[in-house]
């Protein structure tokens, strides 16, 4: 495994990795292994008015706890150094967001020191393409208070004769609890403020439209931020250990609004975000309670 690269209180600036991200880089032919890379943020802040800005953008109410969410913001700066990486081999703005898993031990307070630790790892070839993890963890005095894996999809053309793996998408199961979600025009440059994450696909239109997007679509993590921010101030939210997962599916176009639509269980709850209508879902997931 490649030498960890260790940054100190304060993670690596954005704005040089962003240019490296800009510049055209072509995926290597043959057979295309993702590279063992990591890297790590010791003694990260997690309060100050950063943290403030998020919670109003995302629509957590103030607490003396952080949101589920947003250690993955204090690491997407890591996130972005590997993936810049010059023995990372394919492009940054050709990648797609599957699912994203966050598992918290124990609730972080705000204002609490962590260590955060990023990784590469559980590459796997699809009919789709080349799937792979980013790897978060985050500790206090040592021990493991918060750990995320968010699978990242690279599309690759299929070979002829190979199945497509295209199914029919399954029956949308309605739930019994919904409440309705506005995604303003400016949301997708108020969370990349607030978080770091400035894909141009995010922030206007004609950015979005040189992707191959008709509008600007909201963040996959905002959608997800948002919706927890919503569930947590539902009666039978437990904020101890929690296991909160998803699927990102169809994009959710700027502005616009949506449904989330949910049901509870002793277990766990089954939550999704649908389109205005309720039948389609721009993510699906679960919230497990350990």
């Amino acid at each position: 495994m490649a030498e960890t690269l260790v940054y100190h209180n304060s993670p690596p600036s954005l704005l040089p990795l962003y240019g490296k991200a800009l510049l055209a880089r072509q995926e290597k032919g043959g057979s295309m292994t993702i590279p063992d890379l990591s890297a790590c943020l010791l003694g990260a802040s997690t309060g100050g008015d950063s943290l403030k800005r998020y919670r109003k953008v995302c629509g957590f109410t103030p607490h003396s706890h952080l949101p589920l969410t947003w250690p993955h913001v204090l690491a997407f700066p890591l996130h972005l150094k590997l993936l810049t990486d010059d023995r990372f081999p394919l492009p940054l703005l050709g990648l797609v967001h599957l699912r994203n898993a966050i598992t918290q031990y124990r609730p972080v307070g705000a204002g609490e020191n962590l260590d955060i630790s990023v990784r590469l790892g559980n590459e796997t070839h699809t009919t789709r393409g080349v799937e792979f993890d980013l790897i978060t963890e985050a500790r206090s005095a040592g021990r493991l208070a918060w750990e995320e894996a968010s699978t990242t999809l690279f599309r690759q053309p299929q070979k002829d004769g190979e199945p497509t793996g295209k199914k029919a998408p399954p029956e949308l199961e309605r739930y019994p609890d919904t409440v309705s979600l506005a995604a303003p025009e400016s949301i997708g440059r108020q969370y990349a403020r607030v978080s770091g994450d400035s894909n141009p696909i995010h922030m206007h239109a004609l950015s979005a439209k040189a992707f191959g997007f008709p509008r600007a679509i909201a963040h996959g993590m905002w959608t997800k931020a948002h919706a927890l921010a919503v569930l947590e101030q539902q009666k039978g939210w437990r904020p101890g250990a929690i296991r909160a997962s998803c699927q990102f599916k169809k994009p959710l176009f700027l502005p616009g609004t949506a449904q989330l639509n949910w049901k509870t269980g002793e277990s766990g709850w089954d939550y999704q975000v649908l389109n205005a209508k309720g039948d389609a879902p721009h993510l699906s997931g679960r919230i497990d309670w350990l």
